[in-house]
């Protein structure tokens, strides 16, 4: 589990690697994240947008930006928390994600949340020390 917090609105983040949609033969591998966004604050504030930073073993940066998580805008009023789960797939065994949702309160004020970073590993990586 992954957690960071920015201006009171706490995310944290489960990844977990999906066996069953993962066809390592073909260089696909898929994980599902699961996300939990609270805000811990005295503010409401609404997700507007999201920014991910995916990058594979080869470091290899693919990044998604959009509006919402999973076609939803959530409205957090305080102690209010949101929760979803979206997946990503890699060519490569692991990987890391990173990101950010840009809030905005009821006063009309714009910031970014950072979604902390997470590793996406499978049972398919070699685990070597230098």
């Amino acid at each position: 589990m992954y957690t960071e917090t920015t201006r009171a609105i706490r995310v944290t983040v489960m990844p977990r690697y999906l066996e069953d949609q993962s066809q390592p033969a073909e260089g696909r591998y898929v994980w599902a994240y699961h996300v939990r966004i609270e805000n811990t604050g005295t503010e409401t504030v609404t997700l507007r947008t999201r920014h991910w930073q995916i990058t594979d073993a080869f470091g290899r940066l693919q990044e998604v930006r959009g509006p919402g998580v999973v076609g939803e805008t959530p409205r957090l009023g305080p102690g209010d928390a949101f929760e979803y789960t979206s997946g990503t797939p890699l060519p490569t065994p692991s990987g890391i994600m990173v990101g950010s949702y840009q809030m905005v309160t009821d006063r009309g004020e714009r910031f970014d949340v950072r979604i902390p970073a997470f590793s996406l590993d499978s049972p398919h990586q070699d685990r070597r020390l230098n």
